[in-house]
This record gives C-alpha cells, structure tokens and sequence, in this order.
C-alpha cells in the first residue's frame, strides 16, 4: 500500500467521522444547571391540597417544577411562588402544560386547608403537596432539600431554613434542572420552553 493511498484513506476516513460527529445533536443550551440523569428526585407520595394522592406519574405529558417551602415563609416563598406564575404567563399557551408543586417543609402548620388557600393565590393551577413530618422528611431527603426550623419567640413562630431553588422535570417525568433562586423567571421560561420541544 502506497504511502499516498494510506493518506488518502485515513484522510476519508478522518471526514466520515466528523460528518458523524455533526449529526450527533449538541445538548440543549440550558440556563439553569443541567441535572439529567442525576441520581435522585425519581418519585414523591403526598397529598394535595384536594386531598388527592399524588405522584410524579400524575403529570406526565406536563413539565414540572417543584418548589419546597412553607406558607409561613417570610420572603423566598412567596417571591419564588409569584416568579412561577410569572413563567407561566411568560409561556402563554404553553404555560397550560406546566405544572407547578408547592411541597411544603412545614406540615405541622401548613395543613390541607392552609395550602388550599395559599398555593391557589399564585395562580389556580399550582398544586400544593404535604405529607406527615416522617414522609416530609424522606421526600426532602429524596429531593436533596436541606431544611431545619429556626425557634422564634414562642413555640409556634419558628422559622424554616430551606433549600431556595426548584427542581425542573420534563413532560415524560425525568428530572432535567435545577433552577436558581431569585432570577425574575425569564430563564425558566426559556429553559421550559426547550423541555416542551423535546417531547
């Protein structure tokens, strides 16, 4: 074999693969961070504020975002809650397949018929989520969502210190973000709106 003809073969050989190469899509250009395949935040069983079971598998078909806070919350919460109905207004008609969860941290004082009234406040699509203090904590631990109280002046006026960002699922119930506190929303509805393509 000529040392022309073995140029010329590795040569084509080097063009084949770069033409693969740019037939394999680049991910998606996310804002938030990327948590595909992350190895937690499969699945949830809590109530909802209809007093209805609830589980990943119940959205699927929608993108959701879940939010871990409690109603309580002086600050986080509910900026975090109306930066959400922000998205969804953002989104337009797309905003009807997003569903937003409201899982609190708090369920010793955020009971069924609190959260019925304060998750619906933002926008009456948002679901709020609870458990007993037992499932709270092993969904929190499932979720990596840190939160411990912080006492206040009397036995029930503590606070709770939480994880501030929200987690991102797209329409066929995988976790795919993780996004930051604080931002005004424009980001998540840039990101979502990928999610919702890629159905």
């Amino acid at each position: 074999m000529t040392i022309e003809f073995r140029t010329s073969h590795l040569l084509g050989a080097a063009l084949v693969m770069l033409a693969l190469i740019g037939c394999v899509p680049s991910p998606p250009a996310f804002k938030y961070t990327d948590v595909t395949g992350a190895d937690c935040c499969r699945d949830f069983r809590l109530t909802d504020h209809h007093g209805k079971t609830r589980t990943l598998a119940d959205f699927r078909g929608k993108a959701v975002v879940i939010f871990f806070g409690y109603t309580q919350c002086p600050d986080v919460c509910p900026t975090t809650m109306a930066e959400m109905k922000s998205v969804v207004q953002q989104l337009g008609a797309d905003g009807k397949r997003v569903q937003v969860l409201f899982v609190t941290l708090d369920p010793e004082r955020d009971t069924r018929e609190l959260l019925s009234l304060y998750v619906p406040a933002f926008d009456p699509s948002f679901l709020g989520l609870y458990g007993d203090l037992e499932t709270t904590a092993r969904t929190a631990k499932a979720f990596r969502v840190f939160y411990q109280k912080q006492p206040g002046p009397t036995p029930t006026s503590y606070t709770v210190d939480h994880t501030a960002g929200s987690y991102v699922f797209d329409p066929q119930g995988r976790v795919r973000l993780f996004a930051r506190y604080g931002d005004g929303g424009a980001n998540l509805a840039a990101d979502l709106r990928i999610l919702l393509k890629q159905e």
